[in-house]
């Protein structure tokens, strides 16, 4: 006779398959995610625009190359974020993750030079290239190298200012690789 339509206990029919809703709802919020993620490095380069214009901390070319790769995190997390298919989503969060892999190596290498005061970061080598970048010509006073690695500002809570930095990028780095990782077989 008639077959009575059972439902899920969502209210999504039976003859539906629910794996389709769970794939949008996990996809959605990992869009929301990545928003959230571009947002926090936007925030982390303002903050460093702040240190750099009103309390008058000189950026090195370490720093503007750790903007650089917070601002391609943001970026590819955008991007990533207006996809609708797990395939685009994941190659952008694995460019977000390579740009954080960058920013810790970049991050790092800053807080040895901070901590070996002796030590410099090559300002004669790295300045020209740095400053040869085409965002260094668009917004010079954005991109421009200005100050030395070795300059030692106040720390903040005790942790200098590229500690600081080393922690954001792992923290990115982290969430990234963890949510590669969590959706690896996301279709």
């Amino acid at each position: 006779m008639f077959a009575l339509e059972s439902r899920h206990p969502s209210g999504i029919p039976a003859t539906l398959p629910t794996t389709m809703y769970n794939d949008n709802a996990l996809l959605r919020r990992e869009r929301n995610l990545l928003v959230l993620l571009a947002v926090i490095c936007i925030a982390l380069v303002g903050g460093a625009l702040y240190l750099q214009f009103v309390e008058h901390q000189d950026p090195c070319p370490l720093c503007i190359i750790q903007r650089y790769f917070y601002l391609l995190i943001a970026i590819f997390a955008l991007l990533g974020s207006r996809f609708h298919r797990w395939p685009g989503v994941r190659l952008l969060e694995a460019l977000a993750l390579l740009s954080a892999a960058g920013g810790i190596a970049t991050a790092a290498r800053h807080v040895y030079i901070q901590v070996h005061p002796n030590f410099s970061c090559g300002f004669d080598e790295l300045q020209p290239i740095v400053d040869g970048l085409p965002p260094a010509h668009w917004l010079p006073s954005v991109f421009k190298v200005a100050g030395l690695c070795e300059t030692p500002y106040p720390p903040i809570f005790g942790i200098l200012l590229p500690g600081w930095s080393l922690i954001g990028f792992v923290v990115a780095f982290v969430a990234l690789a963890a949510t590669l990782w969590r959706h690896r077989h996301a279709r």
